[in-house]
C-alpha cells in the first residue's frame, strides 16, 4: 500500500476533523477534509479517495448513509467507515450489510482507528491493482505478458493456455525470479474468472496464526490485536483465483487447514464456529523440490497431489537463452518509457556478454538489470560500458580455470587481451579498463603480441 493514500473525512465538527485529520496525516495519509454530507460528495467525485470515515449525523440534508449509498452507487473502489454515537449502532450495524467496510463508537479511540483505515485501504489497494491489471488486457486470450519464442517456452505457453481455460488446480515450480507470479497471473487473466480478483498471497515467514488469520479471515478478539471482523483472502477471491506462493514454506500445521478447506470449498474464520461457502481457484508456487519434501515428511502428499492438477515447471533463463533478445528489447521499451529516457537498444557488443551471462537471478535480475542501464545510460545504444561490473567478471572467466594449470604466462594474457579486445569489437578503452591496465600499456602489449 502506498504511503500516498487518500483519504476523506466528512465531519461537521471543525475539531473534531482536525483531531481525526491529524492521526491520518500521522500515518502517511493524504487526508482531505469536508464539512458537509453535501461537500463529502464533491470531494469524492473530484478526488477518487480510497478510503471515507464519515459522522453518521452529519446535521445536514445529506448524512452519513446518503455519502454511503452515492459512493456504493458510483462503483468505485472506496470503502466507508461510519462513526457513530451508542444510540445509533443497530443503524450502523444495517450499514454493514449494506456496504459499509465497518463503524467506530464515540469518542472514538485513533490506536482502533487507524488499523482499520489501515486494513480498508489495504483493501482498496489491493482491488484496485486488480483491476488495473485487467484493464491491460487487451486481447482475451493472448499471453502478452509472457515473453519467449524458443521451443521450451512455446510448449510451456501451450500448456499455460490450455490449463487457463480449466478450473483445475496449477503447480508452477522453478528457480526465483522466473516469473511464476506473472504465470499465475496470465493463466487468471485468459480464463473464465479474469472478471474476479487475482490475489496472490506469500506463505513463507509466516507463523500459524497469521498465515490462517491471512488466508480464513477472523472475528474481533480472536486473538491480541484482532479488533474487528477481518474477511480473508479466500473470501476475498470468490469466484476469482487464489495465488499461493512459496507454498513449500508452508506450515504443516497449515497445510492441514488449507486441504480441508481446498476438498471442501468451505472457510471457518480464526475465533469462529461458522464455516462460509467459496469458489476459488488455486495457483500455487515454489521453488523447491515437493516431491523431495513429502519424502522427508516435510510437506503433505494428500496436499502435494491436490495443487497438482497441472504441474507446470518454469525453465531457468540459462536454459532458454533464445529467449534473452526478445526479453531485453521488451524490457529496454518497457523502461525507456516508465523513465522518460531515449534509450533504444544495446550494441552488438554489449548484446553477446548479456546473452552469455548466467543470470542467476533470472528474468527478475535481467528486467532490473535493463532499468538500472536505462537510467544511467548516456546515449541511445546501450554498450559494454555501461553494463554491471559482475558481468564484465564473468565474460573474462568463461574458460574452465582447471584448464590453465602449466599454461605459459604470456600465452595466458596474449589470451586475456585477444578475448576481451574481441568482447568491446576492438574498442581499446573499454578493454583496457576491464583489464585494469593503461590503455598506452594495452597498445604496447598488442603490438607485442601481434594482435591487430
Amino acid at each position: 500500500m502506498s504511503d500516498k493514500t487518500p483519504v476523506l473525512i466528512v465531519e461537521d465538527e471543525a475539531a473534531h476533523a482536525e483531531v481525526l485529520a491529524e492521526a491520518m496525516e500521522q500515518e502517511g495519509y493524504i487526508v482531505t477534509i469536508a464539512a458537509n454530507g453535501e461537500e463529502g460528495l464533491d470531494k469524492f467525485h473530484q478526488q477518487d479517495p480510497h478510503v471515507v470515515v464519515t459522522d453518521l449525523k452529519l446535521g445536514g440534508e445529506v448524512d452519513g448513509l446518503d455519502v454511503l449509498k452515492e459512493i456504493i452507487k458510483s462503483g468505485r473502489l472506496c470503502e466507508v467507515i461510519l462513526v457513530t454515537a451508542h444510540s445509533s449502532i443497530d443503524t450502523c450495524k444495517t450499514a454493514l450489510n449494506d456496504g459499509a467496510y465497518d463503524y467506530i463508537e464515540k469518542p472514538i479511540d485513533l490506536s482502533l482507528l487507524r488499523p482499520l483505515v489501515r486494513r480498508a485501504a489495504e483493501k482498496v489497494c489491493l482491488l484496485r491493482e486488480n483491476r488495473r491489471l485487467q484493464s491491460r488486457l487487451e486481447d482475451k486470450f493472448d499471453f502478452n505478458g509472457v515473453i519467449g519464442g524458443s521451443p521450451r517456452m512455446l510448449r510451456l505457453l501451450d500448456m499455460l493456455q490450455k490449463a487457463a481455460n480449466s478450473n483445475i488446480t496449477v503447480l508452477l515450480q522453478g528457480e526465483s525470479g522466473v516469473g511464476k507470479e506473472l504465470f499465475a497471473e496470465a493463466i487468471h487473466y485468459n480464463s473464465p474468472r479474469k472478471t474476479g480478483a487475482f490475489l496472490p498471497v506469500n506463505c513463507a515467514g509466516l507463523s500459524d496464526t497469521l498465515l490462517e488469520s491471512e488466508l480464513f479471515g477472523h472475528t474481533k478478539g480472536a486473538f491480541t490485536g484482532a479488533m474487528t471482523d477481518r474477511k480473508g483472502f479466500f473470501e476475498m477471491a470468490n469466484e476469482g483465483t487464489l495465488f499461493l506462493d512459496e507454498i513449500g514454506d508452508m506450515p504443516l500445521n497449515m497445510q492441514a487447514k488449507l486441504l480441508r478447506v481446498l476438498e471442501d470449498q468451505i472457510v471457518v474464520p480464526v475465533g469462529s464456529t461458522k464455516g462460509t461457502k467459496v469458489d476459488v481457484r488455486i495457483i500455487s508456487a515454489t521453488n523447491q523440490d515437493l516431491e523431495n519434501k513429502v519424502e522427508e515428511k516435510q510437506f503433505r502428499e494428500d496436499l502435494y497431489f491436490r495443487i497438482k492438477g497441472v504441474s507446470i515447471k518454469i525453465p531457468p533463463l540459462r536454459e532458454r537463452r533464445e529467449d534473452i533478445p526478445l526479453l531485453l528489447d521488451h524490457f529496454v521499451r518497457e523502461c525507456a518509457q516508465a523513465e522518460d529516457r531515449s534509450v533504444k537498444g544495446f550494441t552488438p557488443a554489449a548484446l553477446r556478454i548479456l546473452k552469455s551471462y548466467s543470470w542467476p537471478g533470472n528474468v527478475r535480475e535481467l528486467r532490473n538489470c535493463v532499468k538500472t542501464m536505462v537510467v544511467l545510460a548516456e546515449s541511445e545504444l546501450l554498450d559494454v560500458a555501461d553494463l554491471p561490473f559482475e558481468m564484465h567478471q564473468q565474460a573474462s572467466g568463461q574458460d574452465n580455470l582447471s584448464s590453465l594449470a602449466g599454461v605459459n604466462l604470456n600465452e595466458l594474457e596474449k589470451t586475456a587481451i585477444r578475448r576481451t579486445l574481441e568482447m568491446v569489437d576492438g574498442n581499446r578503452e573499454m578493454a583496457a579498463k576491464m583489464l585494469g591496465i593503461g590503455e598506452r600499456t594495452l597498445y604496447r602489449k598488442i603490438k607485442e603480441y601481434g594482435l591487430n
